[in-house]
């Protein structure tokens, strides 16, 4: 096994998707300290079941956990710093897809809750990792107090084209942009690294069912269809990417965000 990671890690949205693949991805790659967060109890307790399987020396912590609640929030990472002792790894990854509706034909409670958990979950999660990592011991230049990976989105760059119906989403996808900046040049002083990960189309079972048709007119066909790679990621790539990321490979790397998308933003 290699050991490209090491410490505790704490990952949300973890049950399923980018999360999951991203939470064997770090056990595999080394991380013997791993707390698991989502908001659904039944897929967590499967993808947890299904880490301590795969990795039976790994201590795993699920913890269920609604980023829409700070209390929630703040509980869930005082339950990592006390069963681990220190947080060195945070993905904030929890989220959602929006209603399809454009702007005008939206209710607001749909825009709000896409808010909600896109971007002020993120906040209330990165909040509380940074409350968290500014108290531990510096571990020096390479691995610092702490490494923070906020999941955005090629809609974080640019806005989905007229057929996809995304705004609050983009909205608050940019937005996460500006917070991992923000705080990255805020937090530098402390020694912790703060960047982002902008995932194109992957095959998560949302994505993946968009694109299984036989329809040429379904939206991300013609969207895959202006992707240099002609095809939807893994999520085991994203995951990949994550683990290079919150490694000691990307000290340097701060305020950044890295681009998965297979060539999509490239055009």
């Amino acid at each position: 096994m290699t050991t490209l990671l090491k410490g505790a890690a704490f990952i949300s949205g973890a049950a399923s998707g980018i999360g999951r693949h991203t939470a064997i991805a770090f056990a595999r790659h080394g991380v013997k300290r791993l707390a698991m967060a989502d908001i659904d109890k039944g897929l967590l307790t499967t993808t947890y079941q299904d880490v301590k399987k795969m990795f039976p020396h790994v201590d795993v912590v699920p913890i269920q956990m609604d980023v829409r609640d700070q209390e929630q929030v703040r509980r869930g990472i005082a339950e990592t710093v006390s069963a681990f002792g220190r947080l060195d790894i945070a993905v904030n990854n929890a989220g959602i897809g929006g209603s399809g509706k454009l702007t005008h034909e939206a209710e607001y409670e749909d825009i709000e809750r896409v808010l909600d958990v896109n971007l002020h979950g993120v906040y209330r999660c990165q909040k509380e990792e940074l409350a968290a990592m500014i108290k531990q011991e510096d571990h020096g230049p390479r691995e610092g107090r702490g490494s923070i990976i906020n999941v955005t989105s090629i809609y974080g760059f640019v806005a989905p084209n007229p057929w996809i119906a995304q705004t609050a989403y983009t909205a608050a996808k940019h937005g996460v942009i500006g917070l991992t900046k923000g705080d990255a040049n805020a937090y530098s002083q402390y020694n912790i690294r703060i960047n982002a990960i902008a995932p194109g189309y992957i095959g998560t079972p949302l994505d993946a069912s968009s694109v299984e048709t036989t329809n040429p007119y379904a939206p991300l066909i013609q969207d895959l269809g202006r992707t240099p790679l002609k095809r939807i990621g893994l999520q085991e790539e994203c995951a990949d990417a994550i683990v290079l990321m919150a490694s000691p490979m990307n000290s340097y790397m701060q305020g950044a965000v890295q681009v998965v998308d297979g060539g999509f933003t490239s055009n």
